[in-house]
Formats: structure tokens, C-alpha cells, sequence
């Protein structure tokens, strides 16, 4: 049974699904650290990490280490649990998060918006990641009002 905190969505996996796009993010995300691809050829910024680069299409990419602040892009706020399992999290946010030093070049990260007051939420917020290990392989980016 997963454990709840309210405002926070809780995590029912213990490992992450990673693959060699993916890597680099998780084992970032491990040590604290927010880390994206950035295509080799155009320099589009892409997140999730994906195989191939969504502007241009190609395949080489170096990951960046990004400052982990950025703004509320939009949001929405869970009031109604999706499973029993969940009730004792809402309300909670769920947010698109415009990442800082990008340059607004498409890395965006859909996380969980914590220690906030769902009421108080409003686009154009500014937050930092925090990143919550839920295991040993497993660091869950989460962002926090600044």
C-alpha cells in the first residue's frame, strides 16, 4: 500500500524505467542534480530525454546541468483521489514547469508542486526542484515555491 502525505503524490514505483536516453537524467537526479539533453545539432533543450531530437530529429545530445529553477507554466490541482490509495495526498498539485536556462528551447518538466497551498497557486510562480528518493535507485523530481 502506498504511503501519502497530503500534497504530495506518492510514488508506487521504487525504480526508475531507464534506458541509455534516460540515464543521464535519473543518475543526476540521484546525486540532486537536474540534468537535460541538449541536441548536439540544433541545441533544442529535450525533456523527457527522448531517443531523438523532436525539433530536428537527430540522435546526438549532451546533457547539460541545469540551475533546477524555473516558473509555473500551468498547472492543475487533484481534489478527488484517482484510487482510495490516494486520498489521504489530495489536494495536490500537478504542474508544467518552464525551466530556467533553456532559453525557452522546450524543457519542460511535468512534476508535483509541493509545500504550497493549492489556493495560492498561480501561473508564473517560481519554484526549485527538490528531488525526493523514494529508494536507492529511485530520486523523484519535485519542485517548491521560492
Amino acid at each position: 500500500m502506498l504511503e501519502a502525505t497530503p500534497g504530495v503524490y506518492p510514488m508506487p514505483m521504487k525504480d526508475p524505467y531507464s534506458d541509455e536516453a534516460t540515464r543521464p537524467f535519473w543518475e543526476a537526479a540521484l546525486q540532486g542534480r537536474l540534468m537535460a539533453p541538449q541536441c548536439g545539432k540544433c541545441g533544442t533543450f529535450v525533456l523527457p530525454p527522448q531517443p531523438r531530437c523532436f525539433n530536428c530529429r537527430a540522435e546526438a545530445f549532451d546533457y547539460v546541468e541545469l540551475p533546477g529553477t524555473g516558473s509555473i507554466y500551468t498547472f492543475t490541482v487533484v481534489r478527488h483521489p484517482l484510487a482510495a490509495q490516494l486520498a489521504a495526498a489530495v489536494p495536490y498539485v500537478s504542474g508544467v514547469i518552464e525551466l530556467d536556462g533553456t532559453q525557452g528551447a522546450g524543457a519542460r518538466l511535468i512534476a508535483n508542486i509541493i509545500d504550497v497551498d493549492p489556493d495560492d497557486v498561480e501561473i508564473g510562480d517560481r519554484v526549485r526542484i527538490v528531488f525526493d528518493r523514494v529508494s536507492d535507485t529511485l530520486a523523484v523530481p519535485r519542485f517548491r515555491p521560492i
